[in-house]
This record gives structure tokens, sequence and C-alpha cells, in this order.
């Protein structure tokens, strides 16, 4: 099986958000999450709780941002 790129969910403190996604997003991070549950042995995932880990990493990844980020300190 392949290893997802997204590691494990944190139990952290959530600030509240209200999104809207697209259908499609919402049918594939349900689909996520299922793999997700079968990789983590079971244990069940919300497909809301992928959005912020999913958007951390993106951000994290994104060098432009990353140089942006720097100059602002």
């Amino acid at each position: 099986m392949t290893k997802l790129r997204l590691g494990p969910i944190l139990d952290d403190k959530p600030i509240k958000m209200t999104v809207e996604v697209p259908a499609e997003l919402h049918r594939a991070l349900k689909l996520y999450a299922i793999a997700m549950t079968r990789e983590n042995g079971g244990v069940a995932i919300d497909p809301s709780r992928l959005v912020a880990p999913m958007l951390d990493r993106f951000m994290k990844g994104d060098k432009a941002f990353a140089k942006t980020m720097k100059s602002k300190v």
C-alpha cells in the first residue's frame, strides 16, 4: 500500500472557520479519510479534520510563501 502524504492528525485546539468546498473536493476528502482510516488501523477520521493539516502542508511547501514570511519577521 502507498504511504499517504498527510501524517497523523494532531489533537490541537482548533479555531472555528466555516468554508464552502466544491462537491468534488468533498468527495475526495471523504475518500482520503477512508484511506487514512485503513492506513491507521481502522481509526476513523472525519473528512473535515483533513482540511487544516492539508492547508498547513501546502503552505509549508510553498517556497514563495516561505520567502514572504521570512521578510515579514
